[in-house]
């Protein structure tokens, strides 16, 4: 009777409480290393989104400076109307879809985007 429990025993197979808990502190380890730079990624790509529509805008007020119909205090609605941004353009990482509805001034050669969105 004892063999037939030693037996039975030896062919039984699966993980022990022991390995499955080792199992889920690594993976918790791992969570708490990768969601942080994971975070950081995502936080850095949209204010280099920012920063990018920032310059498409003050590259369209130059756009419509070179034509002359640029005007001091333009702003982004005025240069979608006039043809130099096809459509307005979203602030990225903004749940309510808010698009950019700043003013361009130029002093000199320099044109500066002033408003919401920008970095």
């Amino acid at each position: 009777m004892l063999q037939k429990m030693k037996k039975m025993m030896k062919k039984e197979k699966g993980f022990t409480l022991v390995e499955l808990l080792a199992v889920i502190v690594i993976l918790g380890i791992i969570l708490a290393i990768a969601v942080p730079s994971v975070s950081g990624i995502i936080t850095k790509s949209e204010n280099d989104a920012k920063l990018a529509n920032v310059e498409l805008i003050e590259n369209a007020a130059k756009l419509a400076d070179l034509s002359e119909l640029f005007t001091e205090g333009m702003s982004v609605g005025d240069l979608v109307t006039a043809g130099f941004l096809d459509g307005d353009i979203e602030i990225p990482g903004d749940s309510d879809s808010e698009v950019y509805t700043g003013t361009v001034s130029k002093t000199g050669d320099t044109f500066t985007y002033s408003g919401n969105g920008k970095p």
